[in-house]
């Protein structure tokens, strides 16, 4: 369905936000990105269609914004002076319930973002990209301290690791990520290849 979206107006609280987006995810968990359509979650949230083009443009930013309203904040406030340190603050943000839920939605989706050209757009723009910037302020602060070095061949798969790790346990395992498997995880692999001794 193409629609042309008004200029957007912030007119919705954060609690109606926050409510909205629930709603998103669980319409995605149930029937998946493909047949979640704008009509469904505006009947979900007693919601006017064009209240939420105006608001989100269209479903891929939609979708993709109500995944990021899962992050718990910023990692890049995340500050513990050193880098195994900040990883390990990084997992623990979650509970292992909400890593398991969070993976599931990223394998529904992962066909629809190969498919989905606009899905895709938005997952780099809103999603990725943010991400990739917090992870690199981290990397910076720890090159300040000398922890690690500026050319550290592993550093630009630092994201790929941290993310293949995630999405790929219960792939592999047939288990969802868990804090403890993560957490060996980053001091097996994650702090050898930057050079950093996980103790």
């Amino acid at each position: 369905m193409t629609e042309t979206a008004a200029p957007r107006r912030s007119r919705i609280t954060p609690e109606r936000e926050a409510e909205l987006y629930a709603a998103v995810l669980d319409l995605l968990r149930e029937v998946g990105y493909d047949a979640v359509t704008m009509d469904a979650v505006a009947a979900r949230t007693r919601s006017s269609k064009a209240t939420l083009y105006r608001q989100w443009g269209g479903k891929p930013e939609l979708v993709v914004r109500a995944l990021r309203s899962q992050n718990p904040g910023s990692i890049a406030d995340i500050d513990t002076g050193s880098l195994r340190g900040d990883l390990h603050a990084i997992i623990a943000r979650e509970d292992d319930c909400a890593m398991a839920q969070n993976a599931a939605l990223m394998r529904a989706l992962s066909m629809a973002v190969q498919a989905n050209e606009d899905l895709r757009q938005a997952f780099k723009e809103l999603l990725v990209e943010p991400e990739v910037e917090e992870f690199t302020r981290i990397v910076r602060r720890a090159i300040g301290r000398g922890e690690i070095r500026s050319d550290t061949p592993a550093l630009s798969y630092l994201v790929h690791m941290m993310v293949g790790a995630f999405v790929t346990r219960t792939l592999i395992d047939d288990l969802p990520p868990t804090r403890e498997f993560l957490a060996s995880y980053i001091d097996a692999v994650v702090l050898p290849a930057l050079g950093v001794s996980p103790r």
